[in-house]
């Protein structure tokens, strides 16, 4: 199957359920980082999902009924801006190459999408993500509104079309699934390189550096997410985007990092000594989050909830603190008191797929929702140990995550970044300095 052809399938898709009625759907816009500089552009990921149109200023419409009809909206062609800021493909162009039926000039939009708007029932469109976009998009409906007098009737329905994209990209088709897997292998690859690299002494960005390098010349131009370099005690930060200190002998260094490719996401997080050998003390801890990380990659299976991994990980996890003499107790009273958050205070995982922290409702009707084929989440149990009266001092400071991404299969799950080194043998084997 043509990459045309699984735009042009999930474009169907929601044509279907939608039934009758209009989508309106817009890309992101650039943003400027200061003065006439901007961020790199990263388009929208829904707009992108149905059309893989990658430039700017682009809206989709979607026309469901008796004719579908896929609508794009675009910059024109203009050869002298071309010569300053590159190539765009112009209406005729995009049409052609994207599956369009139609396109026009982005500056025709409101005037068409008020004909467009005309007798159709339902708007559908990302309520409430933009602020401007809701009141232009209202705006154009009082426009059809004030027809009415001519026969013509303007949506009396409003929809977010977020609620039924969000459960298509929850299940990832075949051309998804290759991109992810080829996603996971560059960032699996950029972790071994930096097992390889690290040494004491070292400044944490010099290895975010090794990082962004391999992920680059495999052709994914951006990470997914701010990478996390943290030595030492900053990996007991969450989110230690900081990634400036220098790096000390004996400590563990924690990398959370993952590429972007094709507009999808890998996220991977791996904890090894910064001198190539696990003490003791670290030794213990890691196998702990290893043995909880490995049962809840054991429970992610269809037809298991959401929160079987989670409460896999918790009680080998609960256990593995009181062994420590971090927690008291037994393993029941540990999760019943909760008295195990002062180590592990996050959830053991997220959807993943073309946001790192992807779409998809968690619970239905209240209820955690089963795991299904297709899906895609992380599996990441830790343990941060802060210096504090109640745990041993060996203890202290030490800072373990360990993340896989995985993917739901009929008889269990992929392992989508198991080429990543994450026993301590086979980290110890990998950072071995010749």
């Amino acid at each position: 199957m043509s990459d045309l052809a699984h735009f042009q399938q999930r474009r169907h898709c929601l044509f279907e359920k939608i039934g009758k009625g209009i989508a309106v759907i817009p890309t992101a816009p650039e943003v400027a980082r200061n003065a006439d500089t901007h961020y790199d552009y990263r388009h929208d990921s829904h707009f992108y999902y149905l059309c893989g149109f990658p430039e700017p200023e682009a809206v989709m419409v979607l026309i469901a009924g008796d004719r579908m009809q896929a609508i794009l909206f675009c910059r024109e062609k203009n050869a002298e801006r071309e010569i300053w800021d590159g190539f765009r493909y112009g209406p005729d162009a995009a049409a052609l190459h994207f599956g369009f039926d139609a396109a026009f000039p982005i500056s025709q939009l409101d005037e068409k999408l008020v004909e467009m708007m005309a007798d159709q029932p339902t708007l559908y469109y990302p309520m409430g993500a933009d602020s401007e976009w809701d009141a232009r998009l209202l705006k154009m409906r009082e426009a059809v509104k004030a027809k009415s007098r001519s026969g013509i009737q303007a949506p009396s329905h409003l929809r977010d079309v977020r609620e039924l994209l969000n459960e298509m990209r929850l299940i990832k088709d075949r051309a998804e699934l290759d991109i992810m897997r080829q996603a996971a292998s560059i960032s699996c690859e950029a972790h071994r390189r930096a097992m390889r690299f690290t040494r004491p002494g070292q400044f944490e960005y010099e290895v975010e550096a090794e990082l962004l390098h391999e992920f680059c010349r495999h052709g994914a131009r951006h990470p997914a997410y701010t990478s996390i370099v943290a030595g030492g005690a900053n990996a007991c930060t969450l989110h230690y985007v900081g990634n400036d200190a220098a790096m000390h002998d004996g400590e563990l260094l924690l990398i959370d990092a993952g590429c972007e490719l094709d507009g999808y996401a890998a996220d991977i997080t791996r904890t090894f000594p910064i001198n190539g050998k696990f003490t003791p003390a670290q030794k213990d801890v890691y196998q702990i989050v290893l043995d909880a990380q490995m049962a809840a990659i054991a429970a992610a299976r269809p037809g298991k909830l959401w929160d079987a991994p989670h409460l896999a990980a918790l009680r080998v996890l609960a256990q593995g603190f009181i062994d420590l003499k971090l927690c008291q107790g037994s393993v029941e009273s540990v999760l019943e008191t909760e008295s195990y958050k002062q180590f592990y205070m996050h959830r053991t995982g997220h959807w993943l797929g073309m946001d790192v922290h992807d779409v998809g409702e968690y619970k239905l009707d209240g209820k955690w929702r089963p795991l299904q084929c297709g899906m895609t989440l992380t599996v990441e149990p830790g343990c941060y140990i802060r210096p504090a009266d109640n745990v041993p001092q060996a203890l202290w400071n030490i800072g373990v995550r360990i993340e896989d991404d995985v993917l739901i299969t009929p008889h269990g799950n992929e392992v989508l970044t198991r080429e990543a080194p994450k026993t301590v043998d086979q980290i110890e084997e990998e950072m071995r300095h010749e």
